[in-house]
């Protein structure tokens, strides 16, 4: 068994690891460009949320009160007829970059401090590096890739960018699992 205290430098240095490679993947490669699409008649539908008061907040549409009133004929057609989906809409002003990123940072921390308590409780100290690396590296990828598909399961979130997203992930993962790897106690 291995401390999750002697583990603290490959759990910081695999998140700034993973923080550089994401902000690679995000902001020099095209890999996520077409995640996002631009709304058609933008300024239109903008002026529409607005004069409907829509707020901050997660919302669906058509979106029924109950489930006896999900199977009503009404609702049936407003689904048939469309559009169906969900929105996300955040607090009105620039774009928080700074504290996402703050937040992204300590999400990879965390990622890290899970992978390594999983690799602390299963491997010894002195454990060579591939079995480090293949624990550490699934507890990660699991950390930064399993939940994304429930978004096109449950939300109709696109399956590329899930998979683009999901191979981000893996990336992720190998990163992690290496750096524990490379730094295992021994």
């Amino acid at each position: 068994m291995v401390s999750l205290a002697s583990l603290w430098l490959p759990i910081l240095l695999s998140a700034v690891i993973v923080f550089v490679a994401s902000s690679i993947v995000h902001m020099v490669l095209p890999w996520h460009r077409k995640d996002v699409m631009k709304l058609p008649h933008e300024e239109e539908v903008v002026a529409a949320l607005l004069k409907a008061g829509v707020g901050r907040g997660e919302y669906s549409f058509p979106c029924p009160e109950s489930m006896a009133a999900m199977r009503s004929p009404a609702m049936i057609e407003k689904f048939k007829r469309g559009p169906v989906g969900s929105m996300i809409l955040r607090a009105s002003g620039p774009p928080a970059l700074g504290k996402s990123l703050v937040q992204w940072f300590l999400y990879c921390v965390a990622v890290g401090i899970l992978a390594a308590y999983v690799g602390g409780i299963t491997l010894a100290p002195g454990t060579e590096y591939r079995p480090v690396f293949r624990v550490v590296s699934t507890v990660a990828f699991l950390g930064y890739a399993a939940a994304l598909w429930q978004g096109p399961i449950w939300k109709g979130s696109p399956w590329g960018t899930t998979l683009r997203h999901t191979i981000d992930g893996l990336l992720y993962g190998l990163l992690t699992g290496g750096t524990f790897g490379w730094l295992w106690p021994h």
